[in-house]
Parts: structure tokens; sequence; C-alpha cells
């Protein structure tokens, strides 16, 4: 038995609105989701076979909008994932809510969620119908107090580097929400994703984000602005009080376990040093997942990473939070280590900073992240 933590991750694909800015698999919600629902449920009961004595320290919904589903499908998913799995003590269980579900998030806690990740994006009109949101300032601030009476573990995310936002705009509104006194911020910089809608529109010259000047200090000013309320930021976008991170995500960034079922869902369990790292991806369509579910009781197709691909993922995805990424463990887990030039040439810049056995981004660092965790990599 593994003494690795294990997470859940549920994919629901569908979205009464697809967003101008999205590139995740989703698809528009149609009401006949039951078929679904019953590949989630066999699904899941393949994987709790695969992995006996395996228990549960998240279970997270996500999407798309998972807050499409009903309180009873909620539940029933979470009650088969305790009867297969076993739960850890305090195990974590998310979902992801739009503002205008916000009068049924009593159904959902009923039914076992106790994190609340409400998609906010914004408080302001002009900018919610900017991003293409189907609610209002209104709405956001009436879900955000449903969700505050109906749950003790409650985030917000929020969009920012707008087209035409300043960063006075942005401090206000920042200033605002933190003021709130909210634990725990996802805060994403507007990205124009290929194939969305926004792309198109920046193509036809019809969308202007703002350029990587004002988004470094729009980044800057978030950085500042959440550290002095007491939320710093331990992974690039997301921002907590101690105590309030995201315990599902970490399994991610620290290169955890987690199951992935549901219409492109993704998994990864065990590592090289475990015999490989087991790398499981569903198929993307619904109509596809559900015949792959119902031919060989699964929608996920396995391969094993090599060790190096494995060290290459840990390197992207562990540099990303504030603790940093362990190079012991790296070592022991894929027998792969960093480029010993580039990580002498990044501190001398001053740009990474080792902790113990953790390499760690530092403020300016966290700014060229992506590419620095490339050239780290093997």
């Amino acid at each position: 038995m593994s003494d690795t933590a294990l997470g859940l991750y549920i994919h629901w694909p569908f979205c009464a609105r697809i967003c101008p800015y999205c590139d995740f698999n989703v698809y528009r919600a149609r009401g006949n989701d039951g078929a679904l629902f019953e590949a989630l449920v066999a699904d899941l009961d393949y994987w709790a076979a695969q992995w006996p004595g395996r228990t549960l320290a998240s279970i997270h919904f996500g999407g798309g909008t998972p807050s499409l589903m009903t309180g009873r499908q909620i539940g029933q998913l979470i009650d088969r994932a305790q009867t297969g799995f076993g739960f850890d003590p305090g195990i974590e269980i998310g979902l992801e809510a739009n503002p205008n579900d916000a009068g049924r998030l009593a159904d959902f806690a009923a039914a076992g969620i106790n994190r609340l990740s409400l998609g906010v994006q914004s408080f302001h009109d002009d900018a919610l119908r900017a991003l293409g949101r189907d609610h209002d300032g209104a709405s956001s601030q009436a879900a955000l107090d449903a969700a505050l009476s109906a749950f003790g573990n409650v985030s917000i995310d929020l969009i920012y580097a707008r087209e035409g936002q300043t960063e006075n705009d942005w401090a206000a509104e920042l200033s605002s929400v933190l003021a709130t006194g909210l634990a725990h911020l996802s805060l994403y910089q507007l990205t124009i994703e290929p194939g969305t809608a926004f792309a198109k529109r920046a193509e036809r010259g019809e969308l202007t984000p703002p350029g990587d000047a004002l988004g470094e200090r729009l980044y800057r000013l978030t950085q500042e602005l959440c550290r002095e309320a007491g939320l710093p930021a331990y992974e690039i976008s997301n921002h907590a009080r101690p105590g309030a991170e995201s315990r599902h995500n970490r399994l991610y960034w620290q290169g955890a376990d987690w199951i992935g079922i549901g219409p492109g869902g993704h998994g990864r369990i065990g590592s090289a040093a475990t015999g490989g790292r087991l790398s499981t991806e569903t198929a993307l369509r619904p109509a596809d997942y559900i015949r792959r579910v119902a031919e060989t009781g699964t929608g996920s197709k396995a391969e094993t990473l090599s060790a190096l691909d494995e060290a290459r993922e840990r390197i992207l995805m562990g540099l990303r939070i504030e603790s940093g990424l362990d190079l012991e463990q790296l070592k022991h887990t894929t027998g792969q280590t960093v480029e010993a030039e580039e990580l002498r040439r990044y501190t001398d810049q001053g740009w990474l900073t080792m902790s113990g056995t953790r390499l760690c981004l530092t403020d300016e660092g966290r700014l060229l992240a992506d590419g620095i965790a490339a050239a780290l990599c093997p």
C-alpha cells in the first residue's frame, strides 16, 4: 500500500454557456446527462477495484460546470467513493460552482461538499459582460453571501489583466474583495488561448488585452495587496491564509497521486521508484467516454511515463508553489535532477534560491516561471 496521498478528480464537461476565454474540455448542456452520470459511477467503481486499500485525501468536482449536477448526483458519487476507497480523516471535497447556481448551494453542502470554489470572475457588470459571463455583479455578491452561509471553506476565482483595466481599477477591485475576509483567492491573468472566441477576436483586432509591461505591473500589485492582507501566494495564481490552501490542487503541484474520471480527465499514479508513474487520459467527447466505459469498464487509456518525462513534469509543477521543488525527492522518485548549469545561472541572477533540499522561485523568478522550469528540465 502506498503512503502517497491519493485524490479523485471528477470532470463534468457541460456548461450553460461557453465562455469566450475558455479552452477547457467543455460542451453546451443539453439536459440529457443521465448516461454520463452512470458512466462516472462505473468508472469510479473500476478505479476503486484497481487500488484496494488506497483511501482518498481529496475529491474535486471540476469542469465545465459541475454545479449543473444535482445535489443528489453529487451525493451519490461521494457515497460511492467512500464505499469504494474510504476517506482520509479531514478529506477535502471540493466543487466548482457558478453564481447562477447560488440557490442550490445548500443542497451541495448537504451532499457532502465541504469546499466551494465560486467562479465569480468579477463583481463589475461591464467586466462580466466583456468576459461573456451569464451573471451580473449583484449575482456575484449574492452567490458569495450564500456560499459563506453554507460553507466554512470558500474560495472565489477572479480574472484580471482584462482589456482596458488599469492598475487603479484592479487595486480597487481586489482591495474590496480582500476586505470580505475570504481565506482563499484564485487570481488569474486573462490569457488569450488558441482556438477560443477571444483568440479569434484578437486576430481580427477586436480585442486588445494589456501588454506584457502592464501585465507584469498588475501581477506585482496582486502579490503586494494579497501579501499585505495576509493571503500570500502559495502558488503562482493562488493566495491563501496559512492553513486554507487547496489540498487537492497541492496533490498536482507536489506530484502526489490522483485519479481522473469524466470526459477529458487526467490521472497520475506511482513513480519510477515504485515501478513507473501511470499516466491516464479519458476520452474527450462525452459520447466517446460513455462508450469506452461501457466497453472496457473505464473511460481511461493509460501509459507509463519514462523516468525522464516524469521528472520534467515534477519540475514544471513543483516550481509553481512557494515551498518549491524538493530535489532530494525528485532524485529518489525519478533518478533525475535539474540541469546544474541552468541552476547556477538562474540562482546567480536572483531568480532561484535553495532552502534545504528545496528549490524555490524568488518573487522575480515567478515572473518567468515557465521558462525557468523548462530550462531546468533534464
